[in-house]
């Protein structure tokens, strides 16, 4: 067990992480396992939603088939603005479909189509092969938002854990390579820095948990394979990244009991250093990614309706821009 002292959990949400199966450390044969668990199917989230679906397939990085999913509000008008979704995993497992339950809340209130994408996992497809496909796959949304309906100006890019830190990754990477244009991100819990040696890293460590210092390393040495020190790209890991200027307006949260918390309000504060503009919430007693795995929470609705409220605001503004 750490020997760091922790902030506490949230009363409600202490209660309900008795009934997961949590481990101190995902190993090779535990992800094996998870991954073996048949995915829930999505109909059930897209029943009653008055919505369109469209799978594509486009081209990764290599020229390798990505899959990704379209889904459009019934009957919207051109020019709405899109949500690109890049799901949560660790980066090692997980599909499309994971945690779409929370850019579909955007789909209903905002009027916003969802993009997500199936980009591909460590440890069969390490290194920057996962940021490239979401890049990849960003730039087919940019060239097809006419067909697809959307207002180029507001495309959002967002995700969870591992799918923050993609988006994070693909938002520097257009930023340096010029395109696509990116209206906003949305770093939900991100997963930023491989060094895994911040003091919320250590306080999560030793015994189980949702996503512990150990299985945070097993999964970053996944992704990362031989890679180590200067080699580690940015894009891959974004805490890196010596130049946060120039970003567009950003959105960060975290629980204050997670592994991610340090690393992440550190990356809002070097893009306020930087100049630029971000909101930060720190939700007092959140696990990590509380809000995906128990929506129904107190604590999960009045994250989920700040993050929402900021987007709204967000995309008012570019509308009128």
């Amino acid at each position: 067990m750490s020997s760091l002292p922790r902030p506490a959990l949230d009363p409600e949400l202490d209660a309900l992480l008795t009934g997961m199966p949590l481990v101190p450390e995902i190993t090779p044969r535990i992800l094996a396992d998870l991954r073996g668990i048949p995915a829930p199917p999505v109909e059930p989230l897209l029943r009653g939603r008055t919505v369109e679906r469209r799978d594509v397939t486009v081209p990764g990085s290599g020229g390798a088939p990505i899959p990704m999913t379209v889904l459009t509000p019934a009957g919207a008008a051109p020019g709405a603005p899109c949500v690109y979704w890049m799901h949560g995993g660790g980066m090692i497992m997980g599909d499309r479909f994971s945690q779409l339950d929370i850019p579909l809340e955007w789909l209903d209130r905002l009027g916003a189509v969802v993009v997500t994408v199936g980009y591909r996992l460590a440890p069969e497809a390490g290194g920057a092969t996962p940021v490239e496909d979401c890049y990849e796959g960003l730039r087919w949304v940019a060239g097809h938002a006419a067909e697809l309906g959307i207002d180029p100006g507001r495309v959002v890019v967002a995700g969870a854990s591992a799918g923050g830190g993609l988006a994070a990754g693909v938002t520097l990477m257009a930023r340096d390579r010029g395109a696509p244009a990116i209206a906003a991100q949305v770093l939900i819990c991100p997963m930023l820095d491989h060094r895994n040696s911040t003091t919320s890293s250590r306080q999560y460590a030793g015994e189980p948990g949702v996503w512990t210092r150990e299985t945070n390393a097993f999964a970053w040495n996944a992704v990362l394979g031989g890679l180590a020190g200067d080699d580690v790209p940015a894009y891959v890991s974004p805490a890196r990244a010596d130049d946060l200027s120039g970003l567009p307006p950003t959105y960060v949260d975290a629980g204050s009991a997670e592994v991610f918390r340090d690393e992440d309000v550190e990356y809002a504060t070097r893009i306020w250093a930087a100049g630029g503009q971000a909101e930060l919430h720190v939700w007092a007693g959140g696990c990590h990614g509380f809000d995906a795995l128990f929506p129904g929470a107190a604590l999960s609705a009045a994250a989920r309706r700040t993050r929402t409220g900021w987007l709204a605001r967000t995309l008012d503004r570019l509308a009128g821009a």
